[in-house]
């Protein structure tokens, strides 16, 4: 599984790195624009990444637009729905308008922090990374 982390806060990016590396390949980026920096330098469908966790309440770019911008660059890819990631918003916010915002702009799941190893696994066997 090749993962791609963004998340602003330095221990949540570590700690998901230790939760996701034992299944794959992971990156990090500390913004929304440091992860499309990186998106927009691949262009072979096959080096797209199969999860995206994603922080929403970040610097420069926060996540929403950065989920709405991931599902754009992946329109412009030509990526199937089985080709495209699956994006897990990973935020601390859980009132009811940042979670149905997240998923009317398609994300795949949510997790309110902290992020739980349990809770993490749950929704990667849920969407069929595992």
């Amino acid at each position: 599984m090749r993962t791609l982390i963004i998340e602003d806060d330095f221990s949540s990016r570590i700690l998901m790195h230790k939760m996701l590396s034992p299944y794959g390949e992971v990156h990090v980026a500390e913004n929304g624009r440091e992860a499309l920096g990186i998106l927009k330098d691949i262009h072979v469908p096959s080096d797209w990444y199969d999860l995206i966790c994603l922080d929403i309440m970040m610097p420069e770019m926060d996540g929403h637009t950065t989920l709405e911008n991931i599902r754009s660059l992946e329109d412009s890819l030509s990526l199937r729905p089985g080709d495209r990631a699956k994006i897990i918003m990973t935020t601390a916010l859980s009132d009811s308008e940042s979670v149905v915002g997240a998923f009317k702009k398609n994300c795949d799941s949510y997790i309110v922090k902290p992020v739980e190893r349990a809770k993490l696994l749950k929704q990667l066997r849920k969407l069929s990374l595992l």
